[in-house]
C-alpha cells in the first residue's frame, strides 16, 4: 500500500507543474488563505484565487511572512511553498507555489483585492470550475534540521491557517 500511496504522489506532483508568473491581476474579495507557524518564532499566510484566464485554468497569488522570525527561519520561511499546491474541488491544479508574489503581512480578512502574480495551467477552463471550493494545502515539514552529539534539533513548519499578521489566530490562542 505504501508503494501505491508513493507512487500517486509522485503521479500528482508530475501533472501538476509550477510555472513562471505571465500575469498580474488583483485578488478577488475573498480568496482562499493557508498559512501556519513554525516551531521557531515565526509565521506564513498564503492568499490565492483560481480564475479563468484566456480559457485555460489560472491560479494568482500572494504569500508573506510575519515580521518577526526566528533567525532559523530567516531566509528559509519560502520553502514551505515547495510541497503545496492549489486545489479545485478535488483536483490538484497547481503544485510549487514558487510563482506567488511576497507582499507585506497583513490581517487575514485583508487580502482581498491587493495585486497577485498569477500562472495559467495547461488544464482547460469549465463553467463548473466557478462553483467549486478553492484550497491551498500546505503540508507539514522540516525547514532546518541540526543534528549533533547533544542530539536534534528541528524546526518544524505546522500549518494552521493564515498566521503571518500579529492580528492573525494562532493555533496556541
Amino acid at each position: 500500500m505504501t508503494r501505491f500511496a508513493l507512487l500517486a504522489a509522485l503521479a500528482l506532483l508530475t501533472a501538476c507543474t509550477a510555472r513562471t508568473p505571465v500575469a498580474s491581476m488583483r485578488l478577488g474579495e475573498s480568496p482562499a488563505m493557508a498559512g501556519g507557524t513554525f516551531s521557531a518564532p515565526g509565521a506564513v499566510s498564503v492568499a490565492v484565487d483560481v480564475r479563468e484566464i484566456n480559457g485555460r485554468t489560472g491560479i494568482c497569488g500572494v504569500w508573506s511572512e510575519s515580521d518577526t522570525v526566528s533567525a532559523l527561519v530567516k531566509g528559509r520561511s519560502r520553502t514551505v511553498l515547495g510541497p503545496s499546491a492549489v486545489m479545485l474541488g478535488q483536483e490538484a491544479v497547481v503544485s510549487g507555489l514558487f510563482f506567488l508574489r511576497k507582499v507585506p503581512a497583513r490581517p487575514a480578512a485583508s487580502y482581498g483585492g491587493i495585486e497577485a502574480d498569477c500562472v495559467i495551467t495547461d488544464r482547460a477552463w469549465s463553467a463548473a470550475d466557478a462553483a467549486k471550493p478553492v484550497r491551498v494545502h500546505m503540508p507539514r515539514q522540516v525547514i532546518y534540521q541540526d543534528i549533533d552529539e547533544q542530539g536534534i534539533f528541528q524546526v518544524v513548519f505546522r500549518p494552521g491557517g493564515p498566521s503571518a499578521h500579529a492580528d492573525d489566530p494562532k493555533p496556541w490562542d
